[in-house]
């Protein structure tokens, strides 16, 4: 039996409504709608091209979006003296450094420097605190962990007491994802491991998994034989394994690959998540959940 493809396309659209519809009701009983503040540093066409997605979705859902477009020689105190700025500013909700940054900038006292109440991204350490506290204290969780979890239970996947197995320990999504998976709550509540490139047998843990979740940047490292059969696979994997000629375009684009056999993990598992169109459309459209959920905090009606 072929597995249930989890589309995050179709959950990111669904996602994105809801939001639409939550702004426009803020919008007409207190006169107000959250604000975005993206802030780009140089001209790194991958950032340029993210960027101009979120901008576009930001726009969209109906929040106040400001572009800050800034020269790649921009001082570290000038752009430290800029996130100041926006954090000073009340109509401005959330703030996002779009990464990488030139070498002469440190990034982690940049990102550090973000108000954690405005800190939509979820990589301020006081965020990260409040995530392994879980519960109420939770504002802002990383956007790719958090869109993992909506899929999971958007799918109608089970999570309470569920053996979770995250392949992948980076501080972006295998250990926040984790650490969700595990904290008692209706969408949550599992048992969690964590395995890595020193865990002795990998494919056994694997095997045991109800939700297998691979996050490893391994092109095919998960093979089918690792997963449980009706289990639920969640792919993280975006890897670039070649290149080929778009029949739309007639132009070279890039040939992706998840971290798991797709053609052969879907004749095994349950659930399935395909790589392109799976967790990648999910982060822009938690980063705009969370963006709306620091007005909301400000407001008191989260």
């Amino acid at each position: 039996m072929t597995a249930k493809l989890i589309m995050g396309t179709q959950v990111n659209e669904e996602i994105l409504k809801e939001i639409e519809q939550e702004v426009a009701s803020i919008k007409k009983e207190r006169g107000v709608v959250p604000g975005l503040v993206t802030i780009l540093v140089g001209e790194n066409p991958a950032s340029i091209s993210y960027v101009t997605l979120k901008v576009k979705t930001a726009n969209r859902v109906g929040f106040k979006e400001v572009q800050d477009n800034q020269p790649a020689d921009i001082s570290e105190s000038a752009l430290l003296a800029l996130i100041d700025k926006y954090n000073k500013d009340d109509s401005i909700n959330g703030i996002l450094v779009q990464l990488p940054l030139p070498k002469h900038i440190d990034e982690k006292k940049v990102l550090n420097a973000i108000d954690p109440d405005k800190d939509v991204d979820g990589f301020h350490p006081v965020n990260v605190g409040r995530l392994m506290i879980g519960g109420s204290e939770v504002k802002f969780p990383p956007c790719t962990p958090a869109g993992i979890q909506e899929l999971i239970v958007r799918s109608g996947v089970n999570t309470q007491g569920a053996e979770v197995v995250v392949v992948g320990r980076s501080n972006i999504v295998g250990k926040p994802i984790a650490n969700m998976m595990l904290q008692k709550g209706r969408n949550a509540n599992s048992t969690v491991t964590v395995v890595h490139t020193a865990t002795k047998d990998l494919a056994s843990h694997c095997l045991r998994a109800d939700i297998l979740i691979v996050a490893a940047g391994v092109p095919g490292l998960v093979k089918p034989e690792w997963i449980k059969p009706g289990a639920c696979v969640i792919d993280v994997g975006v890897n670039r394994v070649g290149e080929k000629i778009s029949e739309k375009t007639g132009k070279k684009v890039a040939i992706l690959r998840g971290d798991v056999d797709f053609e052969a993990a879907k004749e095994i598992a349950g659930f399935i998540t395909p790589v392109p169109g799976g967790v990648g459309p999910m982060t822009i459209a938690m980063l705009m959940k969370n963006t709306l959920n620091s007005l909301k905090f400000k407001l008191g009606i989260a």
